[in-house]
């Protein structure tokens, strides 16, 4: 399938001081993850058969250490980009997943939100998969906002939950308890079966469908 790449926000424009941040970052990531002891749990055999239609990845914003990383490691044919708030965090994130190969959209429910769905449209009509994280920027906590789901309603692209677990990690005192793994830990990551949002949906089925992700993206012993 013949791909044009949608525009997407210019890296070349970032602040070098986002870019020094970043660079320290992708460092520390990859020293980290080449200690680590990787887990895949891929039921639906995602890796092996890789759709052919795009996909929107979704994950805890407390859970991203290693997924640029995870991407790059077993995943690597899935290009696209990711969303990342139009904060000066963002920023430090669009600088940081340019380093893996992959884009930036940036904006949030917030700030830019109307041009941020805009550019994600753009990428997944495009044939590109997308990055979410459904309860950041800012919160709460394990909370999947409706974005994504009205997202997927509006493309025919499948959602991908990820779920992540590690066995041990640091836990920093942010509002989302950010997750660092501790070396030579494991890592399990979880490829959830594809979750297929129906377009022309109600109010009331968008909701149930929200919840219903929710349920999956959250283990029942999630309690911090």
């Amino acid at each position: 399938m013949s791909r044009t790449t949608p525009r997407s926000f210019d890296v070349e424009g970032l602040s070098p001081k986002s870019r020094r941040i970043a660079w320290v970052l992708s460092k520390l990531i990859a020293v980290i993850s080449l200690t680590l002891r990787w887990r895949l749990h891929d039921p639906g055999g995602l890796r092996e058969k890789t759709p052919d239609h795009p996909l929107i990845w979704v994950f805890w914003h407390n859970r991203i250490f290693v997924l640029t990383y995870f991407r790059l490691k077993y995943m690597p044919e899935r290009r696209g980009a990711i969303l990342s708030s139009a904060s000066r965090d963002g920023e430090i994130i669009a600088a940081l997943v340019s380093k893996a190969g992959c884009a930036s959209v940036r904006g949030s429910s917030s700030r830019r939100g109307a041009a941020a769905l805009l550019g994600l449209l753009d990428w997944i009509k495009s044939g590109y998969d997308v990055g979410v994280v459904p309860d950041g920027p800012r919160g709460p906590i394990y909370r999947l906002g409706p974005g994504v789901i009205k997202l997927a309603s509006h493309t025919d692209a499948k959602i991908l939950p990820v779920r992540v677990e590690y066995g041990s990690c640091w836990k920093f005192k942010s509002w989302d308890r950010f997750r660092v793994p501790k070396p030579f830990t494991t890592v399990d990551i979880y490829l959830d079966p594809l979750f297929d949002v129906l377009p022309d949906q109600s109010d009331e089925e968008l909701e149930a469908s929200r919840t219903a992700l929710e349920r999956i993206m959250n283990p029942e012993n999630e309690t911090d």
